[in-house]
């Protein structure tokens, strides 16, 4: 079976990884109280999805990819990506005093905001139908489109800028 090439494997995961978690801190003003739960919770399912592409990663640098365990890290994912829109309250951005990357723009452009969640939804979905034909190069596409153009894309406008 053919390997993946590294170089693209390191690039998606990169941005994947990069779109997923980590990122500079800002100064925000004091909580208002607590923080809700749906802060913890969606940085928990941003952490579990980036572990799920890390999977996905590792067996497409390997000469005979575990396709069942890509199966099931690409449903993850997918999954993980259906609960966003629950996860994201008014209120809860890093402005408000939270510790989160969240910005304030999900909410002054819910729609484009919703929509980004779509297209990863969408992409992650392309992930899985690639996972299921264990075509490694099909999932390696996938993983890339999903980072540019779900991860990456949302992230770019919604999120603190990691530079």
């Amino acid at each position: 079976m053919a390997r993946i090439p590294s170089v693209f494997i390191a690039i998606s995961a990169c941005a994947l990884l990069t779109a997923c978690g980590g990122g500079a801190e800002e100064e925000a003003a004091a909580p208002a109280g607590d923080a809700p739960a749906e802060i913890a919770e969606r940085q928990d399912n941003f952490e579990e999805i980036g572990d799920s592409f890390k999977a996905i990663r590792e067996q497409l640098e390997t000469d005979s990819p575990d396709m069942a365990l890509i199966q099931t890290s690409a449903a993850d994912i997918n999954e993980r990506l259906k609960r966003l829109p629950n996860l994201f309250p008014e209120g809860t951005s890093m402005e408000a005093g939270y510790d989160t990357e969240a910005l304030a723009t999900i909410w002054e452009d819910p729609q484009g905001f919703d929509e980004a969640i779509q297209n990863a939804i969408a992409a992650s979905a392309d992930l899985m139908a690639a996972a299921e034909t264990g075509d490694p190069e099909a999932v390696g596409g996938q993983v890339g489109n999903l980072g540019l153009n779900g991860c990456k894309a949302c992230h770019d406008k919604y999120r603190v800028d990691d530079d």
